[in-house]
Formats: structure tokens, C-alpha cells, sequence
């Protein structure tokens, strides 16, 4: 599958408590007219911690039917429970996502047997597998040998690589037939360098352009047309995580009036002070 190009981590806005449909659907408009190559609901952006079961159906059944084929649909179905992963990547199957992105296990932390066993159970599904690997959330890391010997399944696709090192990204980067795809904003540009060939990202939510130009001028070559954008935008980058993620970015899609306040605890609003950091981050790029 092509996994080049922006795919945004989409977040889940709500209403009175439940998914708000009305307002998901203008979000994925919003992404396809600007280039988004993909949309990746459940993931952490999208609070899955918080979905129950059957909102987690709904929502990757309800992005498959308003993407219509007109983009890739990769679904978040990781879980820290081997069994309940199996299960979600199943519906993910079922409802027609074109892949499945795994964090990996979080809190119980396992060794790398472990995880190793946990994807490829996953896997055996026939669904492509993109491994996530995100210590910071997580409390465990994938080694590169791992992720090597993950890479011979032919379901297991790709890494969403957002361990902030520049030289895990370039060992994995070296694996014959396997893609990276960043994890971090602000590392997309120098991930790319070293060989990735997108992201899954958190800014792509309020500027979906400007991210899907950065990743294909890097891809081309132009890493001066790169380095603009990402100089450019790189403060809001940085900002969007001044509180855990997505709190400040879904305090930035209410600000641009694209969704209500609600966020499910134990998320919440983003202290005053930093609403008027996030404020000045937006009007310096011109989203509001």
C-alpha cells in the first residue's frame, strides 16, 4: 500500500457527551480538500483511551463511509490486552479500513519477545500492521532488531516512528521493503531525510495543506521548500504539545471554529495561560 504523504491523526469532537457526527464529517472534508493523503481515527489524538467499544466501531465504520475511497483509512486499534488489540483490528477489518496502526503495549511493559508475539498475532489477521512506537506514551520501545524481524511478516507494513531519535529512525529506515512514517511534527523534515516517507500527524488536524506541502516538497527533494514550511510553522508544532496531546490541538479547532469544547476526562481544558500561547501560535500562521 502507499503509505507516502500526510495522514492526519484525527481527533474526535463531541457533544452532550457522544461522538458528534455532523462535526466528524466536516473535519474529513476538510482534510480531503486540502490534501490529506489519509485519515487515522482512534488513534491518540482521536482519545481512544476514552471510545468505548462500540463508539471505536462507529467511529472507523463512519470515517470508511465519509472517505468513500477517495483516501487511505488507517485505523487506530492498539491496546495494552493482546486479545482486545485481535478484536478491535478485526472490526477495523470488517468495517473496511486499509490498515491498522498498534501502539505498542502500554504499562505492562513487555520485553521484546513480548511485543514481538503481540504484533504478529495481530497480523495474522491479513489487515497491514503499522507499528507505533511511542516511548514517551508508552513506558517501552521497540529495538530496531525487533522491528527487523517484525518486517519479514508481509502484513506488517510500516512504523509510525515517534521516538525522537534520530538514530533509531535511520537504523529502521534501513530495513529492506519497510517504510517509516513520522510521529512527530516537528521531526518530520529530518525523518524524511534519513528516509521516511510521511507522517501521521497532529498539525495536519488545522493545517493540513501546509503539512501535505512539506512532506511532498521533502519527498521531491526541495528540503529548502521544506525547511520554509517547517521553520514557518514550527512553533505551533511545539506549542500543540504544551499540554498532552489533544488538548491544545482540539483547543485549536474550537478557536477555528471547527468543533465544540468538549474533551472526556480525565482530559481537559488547556490553562489560561497557554490558551493565549496557543492564540498567538495560530494568528502567526493566520488560522485565525
Amino acid at each position: 500500500m502507499d503509505l507516502q504523504g500526510s495522514f492526519v491523526a484525527i481527533a474526535t469532537p463531541f457533544r452532550s457527551g457522544r461522538i458528534d457526527r455532523n462535526a466528524y464529517q466536516k473535519l474529513i472534508e476538510f482534510q480531503l480538500e486540502n490534501n490529506t493523503a489519509g485519515i487515522v481515527p482512534c488513534g491518540t489524538t482521536g482519545e481512544s483511551a476514552t471510545l468505548s467499544h462500540d463508539e471505536h466501531e462507529e467511529l472507523i465504520r463512519w470515517t470508511v463511509e465519509a472517505v468513500n475511497g477517495r483516501a487511505q483509512v488507517i485505523a487506530g486499534t492498539g491496546s495494552n490486552n493482546t486479545t482486545e488489540a485481535l478484536n478491535l483490528t478485526k472490526m477495523a477489518e470488517k468495517a473496511g479500513a486499509d490498515a491498522a496502526l498498534l501502539i505498542t503495549p502500554y504499562y505492562n511493559k513487555p520485553s521484546q519477545q513480548g511485543l514481538y508475539d503481540h504484533y504478529i498475532n495481530v497480523a495474522d489477521i491479513g489487515l497491514p500492521v503499522i507499528l507505533y512506537n511511542c516511548p514517551g506514551r508508552t513506558g517501552v520501545s521497540l529495538t530496531p532488531e525487533t522491528v527487523g524481524r517484525l518486517a519479514n511478516h508481509e502484513n506488517i507494513v510500516a512504523v509510525k516512528d515517534a521516538t525522537c531519535s534520530m538514530d533509531w529512525t535511520s537504523e529502521v529506515c534501513m530495513i529492506d521493503d519497510f517504510l517509516v512514517i513520522s510521529g512527530d511534527d516537528s521531526a518530520t523534515l529530518p525523518q524524511i531525510s534519513v528516509g521516511a516517507v510521511g507522517v501521521i500527524s497532529v498539525l495536519a488536524n488545522i493545517a493540513p495543506r501546509a503539512t501535505a506541502d512539506l512532506v511532498k516538497m521533502a519527498l521531491a527533494g526541495d528540503y529548502a521548500g521544506a525547511l520554509t514550511i517547517h521553520r514557518r510553522y514550527l512553533n505551533l508544532m511545539n506549542t500543540l504539545f504544551i499540554e498532552s496531546n489533544p488538548m491544545p490541538v482540539k483547543a485549536a479547532l474550537r478557536m477555528m471554529d471547527l468543533i465544540g469544547p468538549e474533551i472526556r476526562p480525565p482530559l481537559c481544558g488547556i490553562q489560561p495561560e497557554n490558551q493565549e500561547k496557543l492564540n498567538k501560535a495560530l494568528k502567526h500562521v493566520a488560522l485565525i
